[in-house]
């Protein structure tokens, strides 16, 4: 029977007042077995709470009374209590399958779990769902879900996932409009697989799903030195061609459903040294966890120069904008780090590993602080990619290290 292990009590509420604490196992609310997260969140909402606990290995059940907007208070050690539902795809370009060694051990786990997607925008592929979860995604409300298209044409995905039986894509999301569920698309594109006529197809079956189908973020395959599969990275003609045939749909579909619809990540724009579009164009919508518009919030958000001086860490793609950005900062200097850990055709600063930094960063003349992208430490477990703290790179280079300390005029950090 799977079981919620409670991680920690938040103080003041439900959960506290009924006695529970870090380490009972919670098994079922008002009789309801908990599969994860999100079932705890749904049987809870209740007025009445009968909670079934194992502490120490005995088993007891607790009732209280909830009032409309108490929180259960309980944070779980895991998202999921029976596991995380494993990728039967095998896509070339599959980033985890183009992992290093010596990383996260999260890293090397190939999920594809829909209430992953449902919790934390990861992208999934629809291809493991049987009736049972199809019933629970209505029931419960899932929504949003984010869905890794590819392409639309049924046989030309199948052949990118290599998986024969993959489920008829549209058919899936057709489900999902019907079952009031919004979703989120992505598309990464191939050249020569899934570009040109194949990506014309595909945005526009998807746009005429709109406004279930809210967006399908456009981008570029990524690959490391690591790479066994067939695919390549395009060139700067094949990216320009992508470009541009996407700036076109989004002038159509503007016209058409008054969105963009259509959205390049900001690989697209820093590579082909393009503007980034302004805000507006994002049409209210928050993809940066897919690389999609991060570039203009951060643009859009005046910067202030911290009084010590500093050294600005990122990837060899956004430094200089970067140093555009912070031109007028007294006494800060950008240094790009060359990504040798993944290879240096990687140049996104949320894939740089804290030994590529203090390797690179160790014979410079740093200033006070050394600040580094937030966006490395970005997993649950707030280490860098290869299981660094921010304190241990600092203890390395001897100077204190700060994630994101370029300091916005409110106050916040990035």
């Amino acid at each position: 029977m799977p079981a919620g292990l409670i991680a920690a009590v938040a103080a003041g509420t439900l959960a506290e007042r009924v006695g529970l604490r870090a380490g009972d196992e919670l098994l079922s609310i008002n009789g309801n077995l908990l599969r994860d997260l999100i079932d705890a969140r749904f049987y809870s909402a209740e007025e009445r709470l009968a909670l079934r606990v194992r502490r120490d290995g005995r088993e007891f059940e607790v009732e209280a009374g909830r009032s409309y907007d108490e929180r259960l208070g309980l944070e779980f050690a895991q998202p999921t209590f029976d596991g995380i539902r494993r990728c039967d795809n095998r896509c070339e370009f599959c980033f985890v399958a183009q992992m290093g060694p010596g990383l996260r051990r999260s890293l090397y786990v190939k999920d594809d779990d829909y209430r992953y997607s449902f919790l934390f925008g990861n992208y999934i592929t629809l291809t493991n769902l049987d009736e049972s979860d199809w019933a629970r995604i209505g029931q419960q409300h899932l929504s949003p879900l984010y869905v890794s298209v590819h392409a639309t044409d049924p046989g030309l995905r199948r052949r990118i996932l290599c998986n024969p039986t993959a489920p008829d894509i549209m058919a899936q999301l057709h489900r999902l409009a019907d079952l009031e569920i919004e979703a989120h698309t992505q598309i990464v594109v191939t050249p020569g697989l899934n570009d040109g006529v194949h990506l014309d197809r595909s945005i526009t079956d998807l746009a005429d799903l709109y406004p279930a189908l809210r967006s399908v973020s456009v981008v570029p395959v990524g690959l490391t030195k690591y790479h066994r599969g067939g695919c390549r990275a395009h060139t700067l003609d094949e990216a320009r061609a992508v470009f541009e045939r996407v700036v076109g749909w989004q002038t159509r579909l503007r016209e058409r459903l008054g969105v963009n619809f259509a959205y390049l990540s900001d690989e697209w724009y820093l590579r082909l040294g393009e503007n980034v579009p302004p805000l507006a164009a994002y049409d209210g919508l928050d993809l940066t966890e897919n690389g999609v518009g991060l570039v203009r919030q951060f643009l859009s958000e005046p910067l202030i120069p911290n009084h010590e001086s500093q050294t600005l860490v990122t990837g060899t793609l956004f430094a200089p904008l970067l140093r555009q950005a912070t031109a007028h900062f007294a006494e800060a200097e950008v240094v790009p780090v060359v990504n040798h850990f993944f290879g240096e055709t990687v140049t996104v600063a949320g894939l740089l590993t804290g030994r590529d930094v203090v390797a690179q960063l160790q014979e410079r003349d740093l200033g006070d602080v050394v600040a580094l992208p937030a966006a490395m430490f970005g997993g649950p477990e707030g280490q860098s990619l290869d299981e660094m703290w921010p304190q241990e790179i600092g203890e390395a280079l001897g100077r204190n290290v700060v994630a994101g300390d370029i300091r916005r005029d409110d106050g916040s950090r990035v």
